[in-house]
């Protein structure tokens, strides 16, 4: 039974979202390949539908620190596990499909320019291991 998301919550699943692109963008950096990246993320983001696209597409942006990779990681990976267990508690049919559009978008914005370098596939499996479910 699903059960409606708070302000707070849906705010965690985008900063996730929003987080992974950015931190698959910002393994292989460069202008050109930025404006392709967030095109295919965006696609992939608007793939969503339900509890997972009303979270991506309501309220205001998230706020990512700028400073270094790592501290982007230190909130972002956190964050998709929240929204894994926001999912599972709130509406657990949707969490399959919040998995997916993470995944795909992250997927997208890393073969949007040249393919899917190493650091961006590193991090990919890092993004795919905060959505895991616990052991």
């Amino acid at each position: 039974m699903e059960q409606r998301l708070t302000d707070d919550e849906r705010l965690t699943l985008k900063t996730g979202a929003f987080g992974a692109v950015f931190l698959v963008s910002n393994a292989d950096p460069g202008m050109l390949a930025m404006i392709r990246e967030s095109i295919a993320a965006s696609g992939a983001l608007n793939g969503a539908s339900g509890v997972v696209k009303e979270a991506l597409t309501t309220g205001p942006l998230p706020t990512l620190p700028r400073d270094s990779a790592l501290e982007v990681e230190s909130v972002v990976l956190p964050a998709l596990g929240r929204a894994v267990d926001i999912l599972r508690e709130k509406s657990p049919q949707d969490l399959a499909a919040y998995r997916d559009v993470v995944l795909a978008a992250a997927d997208r914005v890393a073969q949007a320019h040249r393919g899917v370098a190493p650091a961006e596939a590193a991090v990919i499996e890092r993004i795919r291991g905060a959505l895991a479910e616990p052991a």
